[in-house]
């Protein structure tokens, strides 16, 4: 299993590109930022530096949209930096939430999203694509390599990344859940002739290590929070009783609304409708030896990848407490003599 840390880029950016170099140090293969505009500093700037002062991690958004920037400037800057830095980048893509909301705009269709991950992925792996009626394609971009990992909860979303997407990336982990969106992935993707083995399964979550676990859920029920705008949108269209899992709808009954000033915050003030049952089931909690034994569930159902959240107090100790206990603990152990 990949580990990969999702960080916010909150100034000063020198604190981001820290907490990515430690991610590094600690193992993680992939370190992640939000991609949200007006609430934060803009991430694609600073992933030139992560990846300059970083050996090995790859960058990307977590998520970008197809509606705030525009289709072939995403393309442009991810085969810039492969070039610069040698193919460590991954897009990560949904249909927008913050970074749209806050603009009083709202998500794209799938329509949009499908052409956009076609559009950038071509772009960025140095390939030309048919974009406005004509034919593009970067003349100085050689070599590049760019997967498109899809963000989704909804049957139509997770149709469509089964049809198109490199990777699943699931913002919650909820075992039985993630169980149900892997499978209905993997469908989608042998029903359009492609083979399953192929998609990334990312799950995503607030990791924290400790025993407090009032403080804990304190500090990770933002978390519920921002999963329930999605699921509100999910409710909306097909219904509370439709085919996505009541264990993911029936919390949001108490939802009274959001602010996305106090998007992704620990202390988020409009979260009380999340109960500690599902911040306990939709994050990682607990001792070194708790996330082991949840991360082997996930991992035994499909997961390459857990991206966790540092959205909270306890960053650096998290990161450490990953890199040398956890992470080792769901690798491959090789022996030097047999």
């Amino acid at each position: 299993m990949d580990f990969g840390a999702v960080l916010q880029t909150n100034p000063p950016a020198s604190r981001t590109v820290a907490l990515a170099k430690l991610a590094e140090q600690h193992g993680f293969s992939h370190v992640w930022t939000f991609d949200s505009h007006l609430l934060w500093q803009e991430p694609y700037v600073i992933y030139s530096q992560i990846l300059a002062e970083t050996r090995k991690v790859k960058v990307g958004p977590f998520v970008t949209n197809p509606a705030t920037r525009d289709w072939t400037v995403t393309a442009s800057v991810f085969a810039t930096l492969n070039e610069m830095y040698g193919n460590r980048t991954v897009v990560g893509i949904g249909r927008g939430d913050s970074a749209v909301r806050v603009t009083n705009g709202k998500p794209t269709t799938l329509t949009e999203l499908r052409e956009a991950i076609h559009v950038i992925r071509e772009l960025g792996n140095s390939r030309e694509v048919e974009y406005n009626g004509a034919n593009l394609r970067f003349p100085w971009s050689t070599g590049s390599e760019l997967e498109v990992w899809v963000a989704a909860y909804g049957p139509l979303a997770l149709k469509l990344t089964g049809e198109v997407g490199d990777g699943f990336i699931l913002q919650l982990a909820d075992v039985d859940i993630a169980k149900w969106m892997i499978k209905t992935v993997r469908d989608a993707a042998e029903a359009a002739g492609r083979d399953p083995d192929s998609i990334t399964f990312c799950v995503a979550a607030p990791f924290y290590i400790g025993d407090d676990w009032e403080h804990m859920r304190n500090q990770c029920r933002w978390f519920g929070g921002m999963v329930g705008n999605h699921v509100a949108d999910i409710v909306a269209k097909y219904g509370a009783d439709g085919s996505v899992p009541k264990a993911l709808t029936d919390y949001i009954e108490g939802r009274t609304g959001y602010d996305y000033n106090s998007h992704g915050k620990a202390g988020n003030d409009h979260v009380d409708f999340v109960p500690d049952e599902i911040v306990d089931r939709f994050c990682l909690l607990g001792t070194a030896q708790q996330h082991i034994d949840k991360l082997e569930e996930l991992k035994s159902i499909g997961v390459d990848q857990f991206a966790g959240y540092l959205q909270h107090d306890n960053k650096e100790e998290t990161l450490r407490v990953y890199g040398e206990t956890v992470i080792p603990a769901l690798s491959d152990h090789l022996a030097a003599k047999s």
